[in-house]
């Protein structure tokens, strides 16, 4: 039989190594998610915005890029646009965000996500 003196340095090593890579991978699938979902509830709030009466779709798109730089960072709120859409035949608003997909840390792909809030246009009267 060979000693195996020793080898359960190498398990241990090799094992931890292989643990802290999944947890980091799993840290960063839940960071992706994280700016996803922020992106996503700011241009919701931004089309809702810009449906009510007096609004404009300019100026959800500005409420949008403002929850996204205090929630995040201004430079994921560098291409917000805002539109009328119709939305299952109803007249609304639709905003659209396209930011990084963070892939390492917050470093990632360019336009690599994109999201769109929808809501219907509030009418008076």
């Amino acid at each position: 039989m060979r000693d195996e003196r020793g080898s359960a340095i190498a398990e241990f090593t090799l094992v931890g190594v292989l643990l802290v890579v999944l947890a980091l991978a799993v840290v960063q699938l839940a960071l992706a998610l994280h700016v996803r979902n922020t992106l996503l509830d700011a241009a919701a709030e931004g089309a809702r915005f810009a449906a009510l009466a007096g609004a404009s779709p300019a100026e959800g798109a500005e409420r949008t890029r403002d929850l996204i730089a205090a929630a995040i960072s201004s430079t994921y709120a560098e291409d917000v646009t805002g539109a009328t859409a119709s939305i299952g035949g109803v007249p609304g608003v639709e905003i659209t965000v396209r930011a990084t997909l963070p892939v390492i840390g917050l470093i990632g792909v360019a336009n690599g996500l994109e999201v769109e809030g929808h809501a219907p246009l509030e009418s008076v009267g």
